[in-house]
């Protein structure tokens, strides 16, 4: 008989659950996040009469050291997204209640009813290219925030300035960090702004960044109140963000050596638009392949494929709204990647879409959801991507 356990994962105190077939309730008890009390946890598993499947809502974080002390343990581990425990919560008795106990028992009822994605053990390759992927992705959107502000205070009081650049890009940024105001930019003149852009490693064009701003700087002579202490905060989020761009560049790099070392990175990199990035984002929010049993599941597992929609005489499908965002991104940002850089077999794919009627964005979804199947079936047989494949 199998015994399912519900483990609601938390900081300081984690929640376990046990159901039987029939859905009594053989275990319920706290358990501390400390390697004594989670060792005591495991020797009541033990005790148990039957097969141990362990469902838990949170993989990672502060719910990795349980989850590899049971791992390590032999036992069948699954993932139970929150938001499937919140909304399967709804509808027991109580319904909006919510407490550590009652969510570790609609866990356990989740996988005693539903087929869930099991959760299997990491290595280091792993975990480190998921935290580098995830500190990436916190620095680049600190980065997109605050380009946004830069941009609302430049534009307020050197609009001409604001619209020449991108300020995205590293010659506009350093010249950011010393010349602002146009009366700043004029004083300092062609050479200063040149022997100024100049410190910074590995830029070019200085010359016809210098003239831009000086362009822009004389078209405009009014003083806008309040001009130095925006100025002042211009700089200072400058500096920022190179600093920025420099931590990003190093965690590429270091990503593109943890991938040298990963089995199946050059598989992956082999499919067009596949790069250093969406690579590693890609590994990172799988895990392991061996998760995923088809490549309807992968495809699901990111929302990318169709949803049934039927209600008596009426039936249809959608596009899905849910999945796994970052994973769905990476097949989205991948296709449109491809076609971009004109891979003649994703290019003929997102053109035939086009030609039957589908907008770009339907046709890059649906090139995306074909590459899921590629990548799949390249994982599953280890084998690069070969263009002159019928299959492809």
């Amino acid at each position: 008989m199998a015994i399912c356990i519900g483990i609601d994962a938390a900081k300081v105190v984690h929640w376990a659950v046990g159901i039987d077939g029939a859905g009594g309730v053989v275990l319920d008890r706290a358990v501390e996040n400390n390697p004594a009390a989670i060792d005591a946890f495991i020797s009541d598993l033990r005790a148990l009469k039957g097969d141990v499947v362990i469902g838990i809502d949170v993989v990672g974080s502060f719910a990795r050291f349980i989850e590899a002390s049971l791992l390590a343990e032999g036992f069948a581990l699954v993932h139970t997204p929150g938001i499937a425990v919140n909304r399967a919560g709804q509808g027991f008795a109580g319904g909006e209640r919510k407490s550590d106990p009652r969510d570790a028992r609609t866990i356990a009822e989740l996988v005693r009813t539903r087929d869930l994605r099991p959760v299997l053990a990491d290595d280091d390759t792993r975990v480190a290219l998921r935290l580098k992927v995830g500190r990436r992705r916190d620095l680049m959107q600190d980065q997109v925030r605050r380009i946004a502000r830069i941009r609302g205070l430049l534009c307020g009081i050197h609009p001409g300035l604001e619209q020449a650049f991108d300020l995205c890009c590293k010659g506009p940024l350093a010249l950011l960090t010393r010349y602002v105001t146009p009366a700043e930019i004029r004083r300092a003149g062609q050479a200063r702004i040149v022997a100024h852009l100049k410190k910074t490693p590995h830029l070019h064009g200085g010359a016809t960044l210098a003239r831009r701003a000086l362009d822009c700087a004389g078209t405009q002579t009014i003083i806008v109140p309040g001009e130095a202490a925006t100025a002042e905060l211009i700089r200072e989020l400058a500096a920022e963000a190179l600093e920025a761009r420099q931590k990003i560049a190093r965690i590429e790099k270091d990503l593109e050596g943890i991938l040298s070392d990963h089995p199946d990175a050059a598989l992956i990199r082999s499919l067009p638009g596949m790069g250093v990035v969406l690579t590693a984002e890609f590994l990172a929010a799988i895990g392991n392949i061996g998760r995923f049993s088809s490549a309807d599941a992968l495809a699901a597992a990111a929302g990318l494929a169709p949803v049934q929609r039927q209600s008596g005489k009426r039936a249809g499908w959608r596009r899905a709204y849910g999945g796994d965002k970052v994973l769905k991104r990476v097949f989205y940002q991948s296709a449109f990647c491809a076609v971009t850089q004109k891979d003649p077999l994703s290019k003929a794919f997102y053109d035939r879409k086009r030609r039957e009627g589908k907008h770009h964005t339907q046709a890059l979804i649906a090139l995306a959801r074909r590459r899921v199947n590629v990548l799949w079936t390249m994982l599953q047989r280890r084998e690069v991507f070969d263009p002159k494949r019928n299959a492809a």
